[in-house]
């Protein structure tokens, strides 16, 4: 009866541990959501300058790296969880301190109008990441290019509102970028890997 109980808890073993990893890879990815809403709905209530909202989205760019590196061997190790954790606290603090310092913004300008629309898009793409990675529609591996993908762009929409004005062709080149971004999830999420 023991052996029996040895070898069942020995073949079920693998099962948990996948489930935990994308468990794991699913919280980090949601919390990435989160922090793109925090930004954008304090873009939209002009707590958050297009400055302010630059460097976050510079800070989520960091983040979203460490994950694609992390989830890039298929393997979230305890360390790695810890690290993205530390960073994803990181950025959140300095979201709430951005959002309750002095300066303010204007949700009406044409500037912060563009950022919200892009860290709302962004705020989409993490979640159909995550939605994916909750279904079994992406493994790991393609979680870790598509938070690649998601870095580049966050990137890009940081370098762009760096000086606090988001220009039409900036905009443009942001815009297929997601769009770009947009194909590849739905590709990933539809070809025929499982985990």
């Amino acid at each position: 009866m023991k052996i029996i109980n040895v070898v069942m808890v020995l073949a079920l073993s693998p099962l948990f541990a996948s489930s935990t990893f994308a468990q794991t890879a699913e919280t980090e990815v949601n919390r990435n959501a989160n922090q793109q809403e925090r930004i954008q709905n304090g873009l939209e209530s002009g707590a958050l300058n297009v400055r302010e909202a630059a460097r976050l989205e510079k800070a989520q760019a960091h983040v979203s790296s460490m994950e694609a590196r992390a989830l890039k061997d298929g393997a979230l190790t305890e360390a790695e969880t810890a690290r993205i954790k530390a960073a994803q606290d990181k950025t959140s603090q300095a979201i709430y301190n951005q959002k309750h310092d002095a300066q303010t913004g204007n949700p009406d300008s044409l500037a912060s109008k563009r950022m919200q629309e892009n860290t709302q898009r962004n705020a989409n793409q993490q979640n159909r990441i995550e939605q994916g990675v909750s279904s079994g529609e992406l493994t790991e591996r393609e979680a870790a290019r598509l938070e690649k993908g998601q870095a580049h762009v966050a990137n890009v929409q940081a370098r762009a509102a760096a000086d606090g004005h988001v220009g039409k062709h900036e905009q443009a080149k942001i815009h297929a970028l997601q769009d770009k971004q947009s194909s590849k999830i739905r590709n990933q999420k539809h070809d025929k890997q499982e985990k």
